[in-house]
């Protein structure tokens, strides 16, 4: 276990394997908005004390292997990402210089995973998600017809 994750009284490894979606799960994360996000995650992320080991944007969901300390619950952490990251799109893309009220951004919720011992599995899942959504958009193509 790296000596980096410890507390006066703890030494942890604790890594989650986390989704969420954009609200109604619009394509909206494209082009410039996907380098902005990438920098404000793991901005946010630090300001937590956390780290996000591994992250993919798909147009219309994000996946994340973070490593958040213990002293940090799951919904800390991810409120504090999700809400502070759609105050910091409202302001850079729609030019609001008050906070964001009363609209979202991103839906309610999000999905979690412990990793464990899996983390290369993790990891290769998230890095291969990019390549299946265009597989499975492809195969709806045909679906359709």
């Amino acid at each position: 276990m790296k000596s980096e994750n410890s507390l006066s009284h703890t030494v942890w490894e604790c890594k989650y394997h986390i989704v969420w979606i954009p609200k109604y799960r619009k394509k909206r994360l494209y082009g410039e908005l996907r380098k902005y996000l990438g920098e404000i995650f793991h901005d946010l992320a630090r300001q937590k004390e956390s780290k996000i080991v591994e992250g993919h944007l798909c147009v219309d969901h994000v996946h994340a292997l973070i490593e958040i300390p213990p002293k940090y619950s799951v919904a800390q952490v991810m409120g504090f990402i999700k809400g502070k990251s759609a105050i910091a799109i409202a302001r850079h893309y729609l030019g609001r210089r008050q906070n964001f009220t009363g609209q979202h951004f991103w839906a309610r919720g999000y999905y979690v995973s412990t990793v464990g011992l899996n983390e290369a599995t993790i990891k290769g899942y998230i890095q291969r998600q990019e390549t299946e959504d265009r597989r499975l958009e492809q195969l709806n193509l045909f679906e359709n017809e």
